[in-house]
Formats: structure tokens, C-alpha cells, sequence
């Protein structure tokens, strides 16, 4: 049996993977991290990682950045690996983390869902054989609550896109204020949020007479919260590293 503690375990996303693992044979979650403290689940709920008694196998983190240093606190001190799936991370909390798994597998994503990874592959492949020919834009779209702004998998949209065509790239994020022609190197960058959307992405390569648009939609939470239980099972007995979609997908 594989015993995972969920950081964040009352938000969304907690509960949906919650309710996940209740369906999985081989798995069973142990305990929760919340900041309130309040247990909404059978398992019991520490507002404080450090508080924690139970054992986990591997803790699974949607949560927020503010979060992120007692948890990593907690999975080195008790060697637990982490699954982390928390976006709006500065270079500082993305420096902590590389640190950190220097000592424990660190299983890092943006977007837990396979289907959205396979789709940043489409979208590198794509990249490459249309290269500058092609002026590229990335459009993504979120429910109304979600607070960063672009978000993670836009932004691991836009690395893809920079490291294969310019590497150099400018991230243009509204061109309100530009008031200037759009410059060959640009990657533009648009969000929307409005509603329940759950997660749309598209990239849109338009080029002269022609349009190419790709497009990823996420209907519901589950496809997240999946991958992330798939990340939890492939990262128990890794080598400390830093792990992530890409890395599972190859060895599929």
C-alpha cells in the first residue's frame, strides 16, 4: 500500500485527488496539509507540515507558493519524496526546489495532465519545422477564482517555444501599452478568466496566407489530479533529482 499525504488537501484539487486515490487499490491517503487545519476527509488535517506524525510514501502539493517552504522543509527532514504540482513559483522558489532534490526525487509540473504534455511535444515539433516563418501566439484561458496570471503551462509553452526558434524571445503579455508593430522574436502571451473554464491553451502559428492552430481543452479537474497520482507512483524509489512530465512520458 502507498501511503500519500496531500499538501493542500482542501482546496480543489485536494479533493479531487482525495477522492482519486479512494478508488485506487494499491493506495490510501494518510494525512493532509491545510492551512486551516480543519479535517473535511476521514484522514487527519496539520496546518503545520512540521506537525505531521503519519508516514507518507510520497506527498502530493497543490497548493500555494506561500506553502512551499515548510512543505520542502518537511520532505527533506523526513526523506519524502514530492510530487509538486503548485504554479505561480518565482525563480527563488524554483532555486529552493532544485536544492532540495538533491536529497529527495522532486517531481516538478506545471500541468500534471499527460494529455497537455504530449500537447507541449505537438506543439515543439511544430515549432521547429515552421521555425520563424511563422509569427507564434499562446492563448490560454482559466475560471475566474485562478489567480496567477499567465498561467504555468502557458508559460512552459513559451520556454518550448523560445528554446527551439529563438531563444532569445520576447514574452509579450498585452500590447496595449507596445503601441509598436509586432517584433519577429515575440511570443505573445494572452490571458482570459471568466467563469468555471477549467483550462484551455491554444498556440497559434500564423504565417503568410496560412493559420495553424493547436489546441488542448481540459474538461474537467480529474485529468490533473490523475497525472499526479501516476507522478506519485513512477517517483517512489528515484534517485534524489528533479523529475517531471517529460521524463515519465519517455519512459512510457
Amino acid at each position: 500500500m502507498i501511503n500519500i499525504i496531500i499538501s493542500g488537501c482542501n482546496g480543489k484539487m485536494g479533493q479531487v485527488i482525495s477522492s482519486l486515490i479512494e478508488k485506487e487499490p494499491d493506495m490510501c491517503v494518510v494525512a493532509g496539509f491545510d492551512k486551516s487545519g480543519i479535517q473535511q476527509n476521514t484522514y487527519p488535517v496539520y496546518a503545520r507540515p512540521g506537525d505531521c506524525i503519519e508516514k507518507g510514501d510520497v506527498t502530493i502539493d497543490f497548493s500555494h507558493p506561500d506553502a512551499l517552504e515548510p512543505l520542502l522543509e518537511y520532505c527533506t527532514v523526513k526523506k519524502v519524496p514530492l510530487v509538486l504540482a503548485t504554479t505561480g513559483l518565482s525563480q527563488i522558489h524554483m532555486n529552493k526546489i532544485t536544492k532540495v532534490s538533491k536529497v529527495i526525487p522532486v517531481f516538478h509540473s506545471a500541468n500534471m495532465s499527460l494529455g497537455i504534455n504530449l500537447f507541449i511535444d505537438l506543439i515543439e515539433k511544430a515549432a521547429k519545422v515552421l521555425q520563424d516563418a511563422f509569427d507564434i501566439e499562446i492563448i490560454e484561458k482559466h475560471h475566474n477564482q485562478k489567480i496567477d496570471a499567465p498561467s504555468g503551462t502557458a508559460l512552459m509553452l513559451a520556454d518550448t517555444i523560445n528554446s527551439v526558434v529563438y531563444n532569445n524571445g520576447e514574452y509579450v503579455y498585452e500590447r496595449a501599452s507596445k503601441r509598436k508593430r509586432r517584433a519577429k522574436n515575440e511570443i505573445g502571451i494572452h490571458s482570459l478568466r471568466g467563469g468555471t473554464i477549467v483550462g484551455e491553451h491554444s498556440v497559434v502559428f500564423a504565417g503568410i496566407d496560412e493559420i495553424i492552430e493547436i489546441n488542448h481543452i481540459a474538461m474537467s479537474r480529474n485529468i490533473f489530479g490523475m497525472g499526479a497520482i501516476k507522478a506519485a507512483k513512477y517517483i517512489i524509489g528515484k534517485q534524489p533529482g528533479l523529475y517531471n512530465m517529460k521524463t515519465l512520458i519517455s519512459n512510457k
